[in-house]
Formats: structure tokens, sequence, C-alpha cells
């Protein structure tokens, strides 16, 4: 039964539902965005009395065609009123804005970290079978569309209700008549937004989509970018780069073409719809001559009526993409995760190192068994070698026994005990390991070897540094251990693999795992690390994949794989003298 995700992400199913689950979102922050909204409903409502004290001020201008005095005294109290309703407007909105910019600022960061957090859930079975591209756009480019959409749209929503319900109000005060007329444009501009609206969303989702494998294959091009300069691959790169450069172009175009054509459809009609006010205002007027004034408001207030209408479709534009990328984002949060771990776990007073596969199985998937009734009993202290033909199942062997993966079938035990029955941050807590690819992160040398360990002296760092064969180079640095290691490092790949062999030692765990760990060095290296490697794994229970069998002469055991089942098992000497497949493979090489 896979984990709960304590905010009960659902995946969405269509626009609308993602829709619903970003306006959701704001459910922590309630109480802010209810005190944002006022101050965006009070600061739209003083908006929508200005025009009326202009037509005030006007009709006492007015006054002075017909012969008769102006009042200033009232003009001047109108005009003081206008200014301060402007301020006070302002100041309400600007409080509005700052309320939302903290809102979406806290929405986007708890958006990040649930997928932070989400990533340490989600088993390596998911990033097997993802893009480190994608996953990278959906914490990046996705969590700011839902920002960017959460602070452009929902206060504005608000605010547009609320000047449309307060302007079509103020021009049936004015004038019913002309209202009607206005309200004649209404159903043409809503029924081309909607259409507008349908035909654009599946253009959003697929640009955001778009974007994600975009990022994939950049990630990819450019952290193997000597790879795909060794291969004479530019071209190819290149062309699928610009294949889904092309897609996203497409999608972003259509998008932004189909709900860009909203604002000049709704600008046509609206000035038609002027038009068609002013000329029957002018007719009314001839009667009454003080109506001109009244036609002067309502147009401003026509105005920001039809201004709202334009601004829905604008912001109808947003919360697509932004519903896109929410969409985007939830499926990422309701990915399968690990099975919990319940009940109380077990840990090992004393780890002795006794290692035992029993009738293990184990597929990536059903129809597909990699490794098949796998049995193995290795004793406390040994350093066991794991050799065999690509795609034997060693490195897999090496994942079931960290809990990388569950077993299908069988099982693994630790001094006796099932690593079912431990806690997979324990069973991992129990190995050290060298893999094949060294993984090096932004920070200082002594960071980095010190990496996963708490409370290690400067001294013991680079003593085991000094085991490995690295601290002379290291000291040669400039900073010495306190050198950061960035992207423009200027180190070796052989170097890289030193110090994470520094890092296995300085880890001091119980049992370690070696995964063809001197593959980058050269053969002088090499040997300097094999007896550091002695030392190291001396009595400690130590697995070694290794690919160049001459590492290995001095393992107490070699369990030969092929087709996931041990088909020889015993020291160098007896496998050769056995002249099986150990053998073959042995002379392949020498």
């Amino acid at each position: 039964m896979a984990r709960n995700n304590k905010n009960n992400f659902q995946k969405p199913k269509n626009g609308k539902k993602s829709l619903l689950l970003l306006i959701k979102s704001l459910k922590p922050y309630r109480w802010a965005v209810v005190v944002a909204l006022l101050f965006a409903i009070i600061g739209t409502v003083i908006a929508l009395i200005l025009p009326n004290l202009l037509k005030d001020v006007g009709k006492e201008i007015f006054v002075s065609t017909r012969g008769l005095p102006i009042n200033l005294q009232k003009v001047t109290s109108l005009c003081i009123w206008l200014l301060i309703m402007c301020t006070v407007s302002s100041v309400f909105s600007y409080f509005q804005g700052f309320i939302m910019s903290g809102v979406t600022a806290k929405i986007t960061q708890r958006y990040r970290t649930l997928i932070s957090e989400k990533i340490n859930k989600l088993p390596l079975k998911y990033f097997d079978n993802s893009s480190y591209g994608d996953i990278l756009s959906r914490v990046t480019n996705d969590v700011s569309t839902i920002g960017q959409t959460l602070n452009e749209s929902i206060s504005n929503v608000i605010t547009c209700v609320t000047m449309f319900v307060g302007s079509l109000v103020m021009m049936f005060v004015n004038s019913w008549q002309l209202t009607l007329i206005t309200l004649c444009a209404l159903p043409i501009s809503m029924g081309l937004v909607l259409i507008l609206v349908k035909f654009s969303q599946k253009y959003f989702v697929k640009q955001q989509k778009s974007l994600g494998e975009l990022n994939g294959i950049v990630e990819e091009n450019y952290s193997a970018h000597n790879i795909v300069k060794t291969f004479n691959a530019e071209q190819k790169a290149q062309n699928d780069f610009e294949k889904v450069n092309k897609e996203l172009k497409t999608s972003a175009f259509m998008s932004q073409f189909i709900s860009g054509t909203m604002y000049p459809t709704m600008n046509f009609i609206n000035n038609l719809a002027y038009t068609i006010v002013c000329v029957v205002g002018g007719i009314m007027a001839i009667s009454d001559p003080l109506f001109a004034v009244t036609v002067v408001a309502f147009v401003e207030y026509m105005r920001i009526f039809n201004q709202q209408i334009s601004q829905i479709s604008q912001i109808s534009s947003t919360l697509q993409s932004g519903a896109a990328a929410t969409e985007r984002v939830i499926e990422f949060l309701s990915e399968e995760e690990q099975p919990i771990e319940t009940g109380d776990k077990v840990t090992l007073e004393n780890v002795n190192g006794l290692v035992e596969f029993k009738n293990v199985s184990f597929g990536y998937t059903k129809d597909k068994q990699i490794i098949k009734n796998f049995s193995a009993k290795i004793l406390p202290g040994q350093k066991v070698a794991i050799v065999g033909p690509t795609g034997a199942g060693k490195t897999t062997l090496v994942n079931l026994l960290m809990r990388f993966y569950e077993i299908d079938s069988g099982e693994i035990t630790i001094d006796g005990v099932s690593t079912k029955d431990m806690s997979r941050e324990y069973v991992r807590s129990l190995f050290g390991m060298v893999l094949q690819d060294t993984w090096i992160f932004d920070g200082t040398i002594r960071e980095n070897v010190s990496f996963g360990t708490k409370g290690l002296t400067n001294e013991q760092i680079e003593h085991a540094c000094s085991f490995a064969h690295i601290d002379h180079f290291i000291r040669s640095l400039p900073g010495g251990y306190d050198m950061v290691l960035d992207e423009t490092a200027n180190i070796s790949q052989g170097q890289r693999q030193l110090l994470t062999i520094a890092r296995a030692m300085v880890n001091n765990a119980p049992m370690l795992i070696l995964d063809e760990a001197t593959s980058s060095v050269d053969t002088r290296t090499e040997q300097q690390i094999q007896k550091a490697m002695d030392t190291l794994t001396k009595g400690r229970t130590s697995f070694v994949i290794a690919h160049r069998l001459s590492t290995i002469k001095n393992a107490d055991q070699i369990l030969v794989m092929k087709d996931g089942n041990i088909v020889e098992q015993g020291t160098h000497k007896e496998l050769l003298a056995k002249g099986g497949v150990y053998a073959d493979l042995y002379n392949s090489q020498f």
C-alpha cells in the first residue's frame, strides 16, 4: 500500500479539475487571501465612485453655460474628494498586491518543498523511467508558472468581478436605455471568449509538456557534452533539440495567438458599442442638454465595464497556463511512493557481516525476471567479488541488497535478520559505497569527503585522503582541503574517484560495496588503491563488482553470475582450474 501524501493530492483528469486544485492551494493562506480580496474590493468600489463625482463636477460647470454662477466651493470640495478617493484606492491596491505577492511566494516555496520531499519518497524505478530535465522543469518552470498565475489572476478576478458588477449598476443608475444597448454586445463577447478558451487550452498543456522535454534534452546534452563530441553526434543532438523546440514554438505560438486574438476581437465589439451609445446618447441629449454630462459619465462606466470583459479574457489565458502547470506538478506529487514501513524495525547491536541471499527472485517488470532463485552465503569479513557478462544481474544484486528495489520473492538477511525487518535507512547505513559514476557536489573538498558522515575531525578526513592516495594532490591545489569544487574545477575523473573512495573510508561502515571503484584511474594508482582497499576491507564484509578481473585475484570468494544465477563460485585459482565461465572471462582479458 503506497504512503498517502499528507496533502491528499489526486491526479487531475482535466483542466477544470486542475484549476480547482490551483485554487485549493490557497487554502492554507485563506485569511491573508480574504484580507487581500477585501482590500481589492474596497479599492475597486472607491474607483467606481470617481466617474460619478466627475459627473457632479461637470454638472456644476455646465450650469455656467446657462448664465448662472459656478459654485466654486462645491467644485473645490468635489475635486478634493476626487483626490482623496484616488489616493485611498491606490493605497488599498498597493496593500492588496503586497499581501498576494507574499502568499504566492509562500505557495511556490511550499510546492518546491513538496516536490523535494516527494523525490526522497519515490522508488528508484521512477527515476529510471523519467527524464531528469522534465523533473527539473516541474520544480522550476511549472512552479514559477503557478506562482505567477496566482499572483496575477486571483485578486484580478475579484477586482474584475467587482468592477464588472459595480460598473453595470452605475450604468443602470445613469441610463437604463444606454445600458440595454451595451448589454446587447455582452453575449457576443462572452461567447467568443469561451470558444477561444476551449481551443487554446490544449495548446497550453502541450506547451508545458514540450518545455519539460526541452529541458530534458538540454540537461542530457550538456551533462554528456564530451560524449556528444566524441561520437560526432552534434548534428543529431541539434536535430533532437530542434524537433522539440519546433513543437514548443508551435504550441506556444498557437496558445498565445488564440488567446491573443481575444483582445482585438473584444476591442472591435466594444468600439462598435461605444459608437452606438454615443450616437443614441447624443440624440437623447437634444431634448435634455444636461444629459450630455451623464453620457460622459456613462461612457466612462461603459469603458470600465468593457475593460473588465477584456481583462477576464486575458486572465483566462493566464489561468489556463497555470492549470496546465498545476496538472504537471500534481501528477508528479501523486506518483506512487515507496511502500510505507510500519511497526518496530530491528537494529543490530554488533554487525558481524554475515549476509545471505535465500532463493531471491526479482524483475524490473513482472514479465522479465533478472534475478532467478538466487542463493548465496557470504561469511563475516569476506571479500566477495561479483563478476559476469553485461546484463548478468551484478548491479541489480547490489540494488536489492541496499533495498533500492524490493525483491519479488525470497529473503536477504544480515546476521540472520531479514533486511525487510530493518528500515531502509538503517540497511543503507550498514554499507559504505564507491560507485563507478563519481558524484561531487558544489562545495569544498573537505565537505565532499565528509558528505553523509557527521562529527569528523580534519585529521580523520586527511588520514582517509592519504590512504586513498589523494592527499598530496589536494595539498597542491589552491586552498588545499578548503578549495571549492564546482563545474570549473580542473580535476580529472580519476581524481574525483579517489575523493569518493576517501569518502567511503571516513564513513567507516561495517560493510562495503565497491562497484568497479578503480575504473577511472591508471594502473599505478590502481595498485595503490588496491593496497588501500585491502586495508579498508580488512575485517569487513565487502562486495566488489568487477569488470577488470585483475582487481579481484585476492578475493576470498568470487561469484560468477550469468542470466541472474550463480553459475560458478570459488577463489581465483579454483575457478581458473575449472576452466569454465570465469576462466573464459579471465582469458579474454589477458
